[in-house]
């Protein structure tokens, strides 16, 4: 069968190689894809949001699957598009990608469904939201409305940085228009765990676990990124969590979703924080995380492409989800100045150590092709993930990676997954 992939990061490559690992799969497409993606995949010049073209190319090459990967199609309505003209597409429908492009929307959602969650208030009008936070209880998290590259998100210890915060969001537009509406969220306290899920409308099936690195710098300082590494699965996601969370969050989301008309169809992706008083939800997104795919995937034992299949057809009941016991580590590769500024067009050197082995795996984030020679093309240029028989192991074989691989102004974080080397679940 052919398939079309559409996106250009690191979830997207990951997303191809898994799809290069089915026998079923003849030709793979990717619009618009990168360099690493070129090397499993043909990389088609269309870009992510012209629904038309991606829709008449896939119908002029009779591709049989697409995979959206990316948030701003989903949220845009490419699914609805590629439906009405009779296409097979893996992902939520707008009405149902609003789960991500509405922080509001998923708030509002939850404390109707009484799906454990942070205490929160909406505003439209920035100076309601100073006059709220003159009697709120800091720390507190704003949080633009809309999609912002995962990076929307800003957290205020004092009254005058929350000041200052809803200034930045609504009204110098830090995050553009998705800054127009802001969530005043109250600060949760415990450890977080990002859990994946595969959905069919009505059936929903759990990844395994896993923990992303947020801030720029080590130490968890710096400033938020789109993740700066990952590894799974997370030793604080026991099964006294994972029964809570099918029971009180994971089949009411789904459920409420159907209720509201909404039926969800595609990946949903659980942002959870473990507080004192259990899990709740820190957020909903509308497809694999990156990095979260890129440790994931390559421990699931199924077809992937057997599994979306399912979700669409509705007989995600059928399938059984199965991960290897084993573990994950993907440490993510910048660009020196990566959320800010940075320079690109970088000549990268050293990615064929990872042709020959085996649990080592290179997924290219932002990297292009340029007179033969594959360059940094982004801020998060690389996510060098290892598999290991546990996480301590997982982690020493992606650090030794990272340095077969050499660029200019490569940067990286010395500590994914450190906190966790000798922690017993």
């Amino acid at each position: 069968m052919k398939i079309l992939i559409v996106g250009s990061g690191g979830r997207e490559h990951a997303i191809a190689v898994s799809a290069a690992g089915s026998p079923r799969v003849d030709k793979i497409y990717c619009a618009p894809g990168n360099a690493g993606i070129g090397q499993v995949a043909e990389c088609v010049p269309i870009t992510a949001m012209e629904f038309d073209a991606l829709a008449a190319f896939a119908k002029e090459h009779e591709v049989d699957f697409t995979i959206i990967g990316m948030d701003d199609p989903l949220a845009g309505g490419i699914v609805d598009v590629f439906e009405a003209e009779g296409l097979k597409v893996f992902g939520p429908r707008k009405n149902a990608a609003v789960l991500e492009g509405s922080k509001a929307f998923s708030k509002d959602l939850m404390k109707k469904y009484k799906i454990p969650t942070a205490a929160y208030e909406t505003f439209d009008d920035p100076n309601k939201a100073l006059t709220y936070l003159e009697t709120a209880k800091m720390p507190i998290v704003l949080k633009a409305d809309g999609l912002a590259l995962g990076k929307g998100v800003l957290i205020c210890n004092t009254l005058e940085e929350a000041k200052a915060g809803v200034k930045e969001i609504m009204e110098d537009k830090k995050f553009g228009e998705a800054g127009s509406r802001m969530v005043v969220e109250e600060f949760m306290t415990g450890r977080e765990v990002s859990v994946l899920s595969f959905v069919d409308g009505k059936t929903i099936k759990i990844m395994s676990s896993a923990q992303d690195h947020k801030r720029a710098q080590d130490g968890d300082q710096g400033l938020n990124t789109g993740g700066m590494g990952t590894f799974s699965p997370s030793p604080f996601y026991t099964d006294e969590i994972d029964a809570f969370c099918k029971k009180y969050i994971y089949q009411p989301t789904v459920d409420a979703m159907a209720a509201e008309g909404r039926p969800y169809v595609g990946v949903i992706f659980f942002g959870l924080m473990l507080t004192e008083d259990g899990p709740k939800v820190l957020e909903y997104n509308a497809r694999f995380g990156d990095p979260e795919a890129q440790v994931v995937l390559p421990r699931m034992k199924n077809d992937m492409i057997d599994v979306m299949e399912a979700c669409v057809d509705g007989r995600l009941d059928e399938i059984d989800l199965q991960f290897e016991e084993n573990a994950a580590v993907c440490v993510v590769l910048a660009s020196e100045g990566y959320p800010v500024s940075y320079e690109k067009g970088f000549p990268i050197t050293g990615l064929d150590a990872f042709d020959s082995r085996d649990d080592y795996y290179c997924f290219h984030a932002g990297t292009a092709c340029k007179d033969g020679q594959i360059v940094t093309n982004g801020g998060r240029v690389l996510g060098v993930t290892a598999k290991g028989s546990d996480l301590k192991e997982a982690r020493k074989k992606a650090y030794e990676a990272v340095e077969w691989v050499k660029f200019d102004n490569k940067y990286m974080r010395h500590d994914i997954g450190k906190a966790i080397e000798d922690v017993e679940p």
